[in-house]
């Protein structure tokens, strides 16, 4: 039975934490998800005698099913109450880890996978807006940073988790995991998850979900096609013209409803612009970064994937930890103490990668690793929060919707272009120098443009970013659309 719908100021401490637990650990299933998939995938593909490119197919899904989801999501929590849209997505991500368990063919999977990124697309903006919600505007930073803690933390035990797992039971023991920890928290949303927030009868606009899906499922299908069919190959740039071309009919559109899908109008507040560049900016050098780092430690230092991971631990680690201060600090002393030196931290340890050698210390690279993660730690959810923090209460679930499916295409695209440039910059070196080395200066030359991207960033959090008084939640509500 549906509980009554409650309004945020109402909550008592002991119902706001529940509620945060219930929450936070689906957003940490569909977080861990995406990374125990990376180890597992070999394993998969060995399984079910499927190609490499073949095999790619289980994350181009996830993404293009989250390419889907994000803009539809706004309209979701709208209509829907908070409880029915969170337990369902966690019903969504508990039958597809059934189906990945019992599956026997590769097509399976894939159906697995789709239900698992329903999932992942809804609770990475359910999640938000309901800490939104449930937090007024100056405590908003301290809740957004435990946010940044859980996203971190995933990352962080994934890869050792996953290789640990699969060595002893096999990779559908991990689907085990994830599912009877999904079931447990189906059943705490039952008991403890509350309905904030009215819901609203609005009519879903269908062309404007099929315009939608068309565009950035588009883009991130032919960013993600460009890795391995290169960017002249029509499997990248007709995805590419496609969602392109969708997407301009698409905002045309939302312009011009008076309920659009997605309220693009909110992009006239300046402090979201910003927040949205720079959100783009960091997603795309983060992204590419830790690919980067496996790379030269597996393929040129010839490191195993576990020795890998736990080079890269202490700095998820750190990342974990400082989240949550972070937005303590973000709440006490505002945006510019907190990632402007978040920013500076990031492209220091960026522009350290671009001096690697064959025989670079080990130790070098897990302090400069920490070094970038320290600084993802100060800017991943401030800056979300700074610029959501400037709109309407009524169009903060566009915001988030916008925020998350640029950073989800900035992450793609900064890999797919990084990657590029390594890949050009090794092809003009390799009738000079070995192999290896080869692939190292194009390593080297990637890390410096994600350094130069990085300096952009804090020279535009520097000039526009201000430390404003904060509005209170009534202020923000009476805020003219």
């Amino acid at each position: 039975m549906e509980s009554e719908i409650l309004s945020a100021n109402s909550l008592t401490n002991k119902q706001k934490k529940t509620i945060l637990i219930t929450i936070m650990m689906g957003s940490f299933l569909t977080t861990l998800t995406q990374t125990v998939l990376t180890s597992a995938l070999p394993s998969i593909m060995t399984d079910f005698n499927v190609s490499a490119n073949t095999g790619q197919w289980l994350t181009t899904v996830y993404m293009l099913v989250l390419g889907v989801m994000i803009p539809a999501t706004p309209y979701l929590i709208n209509r829907f109450s908070t409880r029915t849209l969170f337990i369902s997505s966690m019903v969504f991500f508990f039958v597809g880890c059934v189906l990945s368990i019992t599956s026997r063919s590769f097509g399976m999977m894939i159906v697995s996978r789709i239900l698992q990124a329903i999932c992942g697309g809804i609770n990475m903006q359910l999640v938000q807006i309901l800490m939104m919600r449930m937090y007024p505007v100056e405590e908003r930073g301290t809740a957004m940073g435990l946010y940044g803690f859980i996203i971190g933390v995933a990352p962080a035990i994934g890869p050792t988790l996953a290789g640990a797992v699969i060595d002893s039971l096999g990779w559908r023991s991990l689907f085990y995991i994830l599912g009877s920890v999904a079931l447990l928290d189906v059943i705490l949303a039952l008991v403890f998850l509350k309905n904030i927030g009215e819901t609203k009868k609005d009519k879903l606009d269908v062309i404007s979900l099929i315009l939608s899906t068309l565009g950035f499922g588009g883009l991130l299908i032919g960013i993600s096609n460009q890795a391995n069919y290169g960017w002249v190959s029509y499997l990248t740039y007709l995805p590419l013209i496609v969602g392109i071309i969708s997407l301009v009919i698409f905002t045309v559109r939302q312009l011009k409803l008076e309920k659009p899908l997605l309220n693009l109008r909110i992009f006239k507040y300046k402090e979201f612009v910003i927040s949205i560049i720079l959100i783009v900016i960091i997603y795309a050098v983060m992204t590419s970064s830790s690919m980067l780092v496996s790379l030269y430690m597996q393929s040129m230092r010839g490191y195993s994937a576990l020795s890998t991971g736990l080079l890269m631990l202490p700095g998820s680690i750190l990342m974990s930890i400082f989240s949550p201060i972070a937005g303590k600090a973000f709440d006490k002393h505002g945006p510019r103490k907190v990632i402007i030196p978040g920013i500076l931290f990031l492209a220091i340890g960026t522009l350290s990668f671009s001096f690697l050698r064959v025989n670079t210390p080990v130790m070098y690279l897990t302090a400069m690793y920490g070094m970038r993660m320290l600084g993802i730690a100060c800017v991943l959810m401030t800056v979300t929060t700074w610029g959501i923090n400037s709109l309407p209460a009524d169009d903060i679930p566009s915001g988030s919707a916008i925020g998350s499916t640029l950073r989800q295409i900035g992450g793609s695209l900064g890999l797919a272009v990084f990657m590029s440039i390594m890949s050009t910059v090794s092809a003009s070196h390799i009738k000079t120098m070995s192999p290896v080395l080869a692939n190292i200066k194009g390593l080297n030359v990637s890390f410096l443009s994600s350094a130069v991207l990085i300096l952009i960033g804090l020279v535009i959090a520097i000039i526009f970013m201000k430390d404003n008084k904060k509005k209170s939640n009534d202020e923000l509500e009476n805020v003219i659309a």
